[in-house]
Parts: structure tokens; sequence; C-alpha cells
């Protein structure tokens, strides 16, 4: 009974995560089955890399700019109808194409349309984690592990259920998948996630562009969270390059097979599931900066470096599942560094400004890739965003800011919940 107890007690986290999840497993399928589409009926990596940038510059830009929206009208309506504008946008593509009708023009409109639609349901879906943690008496990094985990879980099915489906089925089918996880994501959250999860935010007469500025302040004044921002832009820009077009084209010219899609991407997801399963549970006790910096730098660029060097699958599976692993532990303490030390009336507003900034390099990395790719060909492209990866990569081990990572004895597990401001106090006092 008492385990029956608890679990009810955390089925509001528990839903989050899951529908969290189910709209990762239709995003995973069709970050694969659009590009594929694009790809075999145009023959183009450069327009390949056009409907990348097209999902991903609106996505980016929600991202930024939603939060005092979803501060005033609420983070869980947010979070439904911004899902369920993305099933909508989503099942026109295999509509139109079925009729006929689907030009490469109106492609790219409606990826652009669910892409914003994705950011909006993404910005209120953040500030939701550390709510349904505080509800469910869940310790910050496990919170994170686990909506990681669910993450990781829906990419995991998704990648390599979308090169099964594309190869027996068709990549429009794949991607009707995707808009019916959204509904469902939807309905799950409508129904399970209640209003009390939502951050609390006092009553705020000042305008839009006042309470955004307020929390894009917040993460300009911390050098932390500014650094972990800058570096994810980066990484975001060349891991979107590597997935979005290398891939894609070291399948095409080299394995023949669209199957080995879902292959790399679920052998990357077994790697990084393992990971934010072991964070999730050790998370709480594993040193942050050496955990991240070590993740980074071994799960970063030996992935473009494969793509490389190797012409035959099993070498750049298994390379490939080996940097899914080191990667697994980094999403769960950026979040519980993220969660400790915002404001919980800042959240919605900073979390966003911070995936944002993380993310503002995707779409362009669509576009780096298909460009590198069309004027230097494949190995050079992979060589180049491979290394410009290395470099990145060292940033936790060159600037002291990094160290903010550290707990202080107000972060240890076992003592209490350090706050916001002496968050910033200790690292301001390195």
């Amino acid at each position: 009974m008492a385990r029956v107890a608890r679990v009810r007690v955390r089925l509001p986290l528990y839903a989050l995560v899951l529908a969290y999840g189910i709209s990762m497993l239709g995003t995973a399928m069709s970050a694969l089955a659009i590009p594929w589409l694009v790809l075999t009926t145009t023959g183009s990596a450069g327009r390949t890399g056009l409907v990348g940038f097209a999902e991903m510059a609106p996505y980016v830009t929600l991202q930024a700019t939603v939060g005092p929206f979803v501060d005033r009208f609420g983070a869980k309506r947010g979070c439904v109808l911004g899902n369920a504008a993305a099933a909508a946008a989503v099942c026109a593509i295999p509509t139109l194409y079925a009729s006929g009708t689907l030009r490469f023009g109106a492609l790219v409109a409606i990826v652009a349309i669910a892409g914003a639609a994705r950011g909006v349901a993404d910005a209120a879906t953040s500030p939701l984690v550390p709510g349904t943690a505080r509800l469910t008496d869940i310790p910050a990094e496990r919170a994170a592990g686990l909506y990681s985990t669910g993450d990781r879980t829906g990419i995991l099915i998704g990648a390599p259920l979308a090169g099964i489906v594309i190869s027996i089925a068709s990549a429009p089918v794949v991607v009707l998948v995707d808009g019916l996880t959204f509904a469902v994501a939807a309905a799950l959250i409508a129904a399970l996630v209640p209003a009390a999860a939502q951050p609390r935010v006092a009553p705020d007469t000042a305008g839009y562009l006042a309470r955004l500025g307020e929390g894009l302040r917040a993460v300009r004044a911390d050098r932390l969270l500014l650094g972990i921002a800058t570096m994810n832009l980066v990484t975001n820009l060349l891991g979107q390059a590597l997935t979005s077009v290398l891939i894609p084209v070291w399948v095409r010219e080299r394995i023949h097979e669209p199957a080995a899609l879902g292959l790399m991407g679920g052998v990357m997801n077994i790697g990084a599931l393992v990971g934010v399963l072991t964070a999730a549970w050790l998370g709480p006790r594993l040193p942050r900066r050496a955990t991240y910096g070590i993740g980074f730098l071994l799960g970063g660029a030996p992935r473009h470096a494969a793509l490389a060097f190797f012409t035959t699958l099993p070498p750049t599976l298994a390379i490939t599942a080996f940097c899914g692993l080191a990667t697994g532990a980094l999403n769960p303490i950026v979040g519980a560094v993220t969660y400790e030390r915002i404001p919980e009336h800042l959240q919605t507003r900073a979390l966003g400004a911070i995936k944002a900034s993380a993310w503002v390099g995707i779409p362009f990395g669509s576009l780096l890739g298909g460009a590198l790719t069309t004027s230097a060909g494949l190995t050079t492209a992979a060589l180049t965003s491979g290394a410009c990866m290395l470099l990145a990569t060292l940033a936790p081990f060159i600037f002291p800011a990094w160290r903010g990572m550290n707990r202080t004895a107000a972060t240890t597990p076992d003592g209490p919940r350090e706050t916001a401001g002496t968050a910033r106090g200790g690292f301001w006092r390195m």
C-alpha cells in the first residue's frame, strides 16, 4: 500500500516524463524521416539543411521569447496547447503527401509552424519539471535525470523504429506517427499534471519586454549559466550538422540502407539512456564539473571522426554507442544546476532563455552541414566539424567559471537546498 501511495504522489512527475518521452519518440522518428524524404526526393543536401533550419529557427525563437506569455497564461496550458498545435501541423505533412499536393515550399512552411508550436510546448514544459519535483519531494538531479530518461527513451525507441518503418512503409507514415505522439502528450499533461506544478509567479503589471528582459538578465548575470548556454550553442550547432546532414549523407553514400539511420540513432541512445539512468541514480553523489567535462569531451568529437575514417557500419556503431554513454549524464547535471541557481518566479523566462541560447545554433547547424558537405565533401566536413567540437568541449577544463558547478555545503544531497542567491554568491567568490 505504501508503494502504491508513493506512486500516486509522484504521478504528476511520472506523467510529465511519460508525455515528454512519447512526444520525443515521434520527434526522433520524424527527425530521420523528414531529412530522408527531402534527400531522396530532391537529392540535395542543401535543401535538406534548409528544411532543418526552417523547423529549428522558429523553435529557438519561441523558446527565447514566449516565457512572459507562459507565465501569464500558465505553463500547463501552454504545454497542452503547444503540443496540440504541433500535432495538427505535423499531421498535415502526410495528408498533403497522400493527396499529391505536398510541394517543397509547403513542407518548409509546415515544419516552421510545427517548430514554433514545439517551442511553445517545450518552453512551458521545462518549468513543470522542478514544479513536479517540488510536489513529489524528489531531489533536483533525480527529477532532471528522470526527465532526461523520458527524452532518451523516446529517442532510443524512435530512431531505430523510424529506420524500420521507412524501410517497410514510407517516410510520410513515420511523420504521421510523430503528429499523433504530440496529441497523446497533450492529453496526458492535461489529465495528470496539476496546475500546482506551475512556477509560483506573483502578479506582474510590467510590460512584455520588461518581463522578458528580467529573465535574460538573470542568465547574463550568472557566468556559469552563461557559459553553459554558450558551450551548448556551439556543440548543438555542430551536433545538428552531424545528425541532420552528415549522417544521412554518410548512410546514403557508404551504407546504402536507410535502416542504418535507425541503427545509429538507436545505439547512440542506448548508450545515452544507460548514462542518464546512472546519473539519475548516482546524480546527487557525482562530481558535477568533472562528470560534465569528461562526458562532453569523450562524447562529442569522436562521432564526427568516425564518419571521416570509417566506411563500414560496425566500428561506427561502436563509437556512437560509447559517445552516447559518455554524454548521458550531461542533461541531468545541467538541469539540477539551473533549477538551483534560478529563482522560482523567473524559471519560465530564464529556463527558456537558457534553452534558446543553447539551441540558437541548431538551425544554422543544418545549413552549415549542408554547405560544408556540398562544397568540401563528406570527409572534410566531418573532420572540420569534429575539430571544432573538440575545441568547444575543452571549455570546462579551461575557464574557472565552471567550478561553480561543484556543490557547496548547501547543495550536498544531505544538506539544505541552496537558494539562487547563495548559489550565485558561492560562484562569485571564485
